[in-house]
């Protein structure tokens, strides 16, 4: 065979035919490359009517098939929901019935170029994502560290998730080493020549993901799973090779690779390569460091004031479970309440907030989110000093008065405490 091609004259066994087509046909619907473009006018006019395709045919599956849930749960940004495991029950049911009739009317000897550019589908899809992921990571983004309220949060409290991601958010040179190595996986990937090498620290990576998403219940295992046996599906090819390497000390020969034979071909191969780099790891570096510099730069709205306070006094006909025992003011227009009322974001025993303030008439209208345009309630607040508040108003039509007073809280965490001698480091 010419280290030029990836022709073979080799017969393929029946069971392995049999195999490459349900994978192909698997990974195919699972990567979904047509959407790779979304952010692109006529890609996301065609990605728009694939995934309500889809949709419908995971909902039809599930109802007929899978019966997984009744009524089935978007993905929002995990793939853990309901909809998530009929839409796995969808892709595994379709990638077998595809691979027998495949079967059926394929007798081809062998898949050699078509493994080849499965290969090629396969490598991409996981330089993007361990660009997308790594690079957030290197502006920390993903993870970010403990706010005022988190830290006013018992510890047992949190869910496993959440506690996990402190973790991660608490040290920024951690997370910039995690995003570091996946940025390396992904760039590695993107080059014939390194994509060995890529696929190896990229299994490393997904390994190390997988075990995290399934020792702490991160919500996203099924696609970590997948990116690790993807990284794995990248090595198939030279595990001969690799172990001969690694294992039996045995010399290896050099790996096949696929020369296009028209010069236009490999220019417009070049082309993708560099548009390929631009969508998913220039344009993405820019945005990350554009949004961390945001970040970092301190907001131009008008704040009432930031820390921790405890509630002195509560004047109102409202059940005990709905009075407010601290109130904390983060940095930002946020905050949250010790309180079980729902009329707030509900996390961890505590009700989140966004407000606004207007200075000349002393009122602040506390929100649930930022981009709210209607408050849940507005209250009329006096500072007598900084260490002091006092809200007049009425919520749910019932007058309230809250004193607020500062509390000195010292949260040993936020020193973020690095010893190399540590005798009492406890």
């Amino acid at each position: 065979m010419s280290a030029n091609s990836i022709e073979s004259t080799d017969q393929w066994s029946w069971w392995l035919s049999v195999l490459f087509r349900f994978f192909c046909i698997y990974l195919l619907l699972y990567m979904s490359p047509w959407n790779w473009l979304g952010g692109v006018p006529l890609f996301s006019l065609i990605a728009e009517y694939y995934g309500l395709g889809e949709s419908w045919l995971v909902n039809l599956g599930n109802t007929y098939i899978f019966h997984v849930r009744d009524v089935l749960v978007p993905l929002n940004g995990s793939g853990d929901t309901s909809y998530g495991y009929a839409q796995l029950c969808f892709f595994l049911l379709t990638a077998t019935v595809g691979a027998v009739i495949w079967s059926v009317f394929d007798k081809r000897s062998n898949y050699d170029v078509a493994y080849y550019w499965l290969l090629v589908i396969v490598r991409y899809y996981v330089a993007m994502v361990s660009l997308s992921y790594g690079i957030i990571k290197l502006f920390g983004l993903q993870m970010i560290f403990p706010s005022l309220s988190a830290l006013a949060t018992p510890l047992g409290d949190l869910l496993p998730m959440r506690f996990s991601w402190y973790f991660i958010g608490y040290s920024t040179p951690y997370q910039f080493f995690s995003g570091a190595v996946e940025v390396l996986a992904g760039v590695l990937l993107l080059f014939r020549r390194t994509s060995t090498l890529g696929a190896l620290v990229a299994a490393g990576v997904f390994l190390n993901v997988m075990v995290l998403n399934l020792c702490y219940d991160i919500p996203v295992k099924l696609f970590s799973i997948h990116m690790f046996l993807f990284s794995n599906f990248l090595l198939l090819g030279d595990a001969k090779r690799l172990l001969d390497f690694f294992l039996f000390n045995k010399a290896t020969k050099p790996a096949t690779r696929l020369t296009l034979p028209k010069q236009w071909m490999r220019t417009g191969q070049l082309v993708l390569k560099i548009a390929f780099a631009i969508l998913f790891l220039l344009l993405p570096l820019y945005r990350s460091f554009d949004g961390a510099r945001a970040a970092t730069n301190p907001s131009t709205s008008p704040k009432l004031t930031t820390g921790f306070f405890t509630v002195d006094q509560f004047q109102s006909n409202v059940a005990d479970s709905l009075r407010w025992k601290d109130v904390v003011f983060e940095q930002t227009n946020s905050g949250s309440i010790q309180t079980s009322d729902t009329l707030f974001r509900q996390r961890y025993r505590r009700g989140y907030f966004s407000y606004s303030i207007d200075s000349l008439k002393q009122t602040l209208d506390f929100k649930r989110f930022a981009n709210d345009s209607i408050p849940l309630f507005t209250m009329h607040y006096v500072m007598p000093d900084t260490n002091n508040i006092v809200l007049r108003g009425k919520i749910r039509n019932d007058s309230v008065v809250v004193a607020l007073k500062r509390q000195k809280r010292h949260f040993q965490l936020t020193e973020r405490q690095f010893h190399w001698l540590s005798e009492s480091n406890r």
